[in-house]
């Protein structure tokens, strides 16, 4: 089993998403466990699927047997190496660039996946940004809208677009956080979108149930992801999930393994459920 980081040394990058292989120690993407086809033959969209999580869920599903759509905002290197982990397992990733908060490019990535591999069957909405404010009154309107249109437009605009392409028994998976139950005095704005994304996951799950398709949420806690550097100063990522009951940050690898629960069939009597890979910490009742 490989080693897990009990603490981060300080470190910091000056812009978003991140990069992962600007990190260190690298996180731990690689799945676990050997395959059982889990996911044989279907094709998964993933927005936010070149680093963290989303590297992560690439892998993991490919070698379940998915063919993967990585869709990813600007970091090519980082997106290239998943799809190139990906092949690496035996199947094949298509790389869309573009930016999930314009409806034109979420319809266009649907497109392009279908021409790519002529279906979908699981979407995971897992892109997201957070900006850290000391204050409210800090929030300016541009990165409010900025911070929405990414983590609640842009998981609307995908499954808008995807939807007409979903079978019964396809499945819809939303990354949405820790901080939609507890909160977070800096991230306010981000943890606002985060509890959108809870209760688009509840209500659209009932939407879709009669057409059998299900719809659930996975809230990671403090996860070591290009997100972190790039969101908080080198102080405090030192310091980076030493507060949860386990004593230290988790791995994206240590949550994909939800969002391949909930997107096979093993969850098959699930919908409108949230999973808490979160260290231990009680939330939501």
């Amino acid at each position: 089993m490989q080693e897990v980081p009990e603490r981060l040394p300080p470190q910091e990058q000056d812009h978003q998403p991140g990069s992962e292989d600007e990190m260190v120690p690298a996180p731990l993407y690689q799945p676990r466990f050997v395959g059982s086809g889990r996911l044989r033959d279907r094709v998964v969209i993933i927005s936010g699927g070149d680093s963290g999580i989303g590297r992560a869920c690439s892998v993991l599903f490919a070698r379940e047997g998915a063919k993967i759509a990585i869709i990813y905002l600007d970091e090519d290197s980082d997106a290239e190496e998943t799809a190139e982990l990906v092949e690496a397992e035996g199947s094949e990733a298509i790389l869309l660039r573009g930016d999930i908060g314009e409806k034109s490019f979420c319809e266009e990535a649907v497109t392009e996946t279908l021409a790519r591999f002529g279906k979908v069957d699981v979407l995971i909405n897992n892109a997201a940004e957070q900006h850290p404010q000391e204050d409210l009154t800090g929030i300016t309107p541009e990165q409010l809208e900025r911070t929405f249109r990414t983590n609640v437009f842009g998981y609307f605009y995908l499954t808008q677009a995807v939807l007409p392409h979903l079978d019964a028994g396809a499945s819809i998976v939303n990354t949405t956080s820790i901080t939609a139950y507890r909160g977070s005095p800096d991230l306010i704005d981000y943890s606002a979108t985060r509890g959108a994304i809870v209760a688009f996951t509840r209500s659209l799950s009932q939407a879709l149930a009669e057409k059998r398709i299900r719809v659930n949420a996975v809230a990671p806690g403090p996860i070591w992801t290009p997100l972190v550097p790039a969101s908080f100063d080198a102080e405090r990522v030192g310091e980076f999930g030493t507060r949860q009951p386990l004593g230290r940050p988790g791995q994206p690898n240590e949550v994909a393994p939800c969002h391949l629960f909930l997107a096979s069939d093993d969850s098959s009597y699930m919908t409108g459920q949230v999973l808490h890979p979160n260290g231990g910490e009680i939330v939501g009742g």
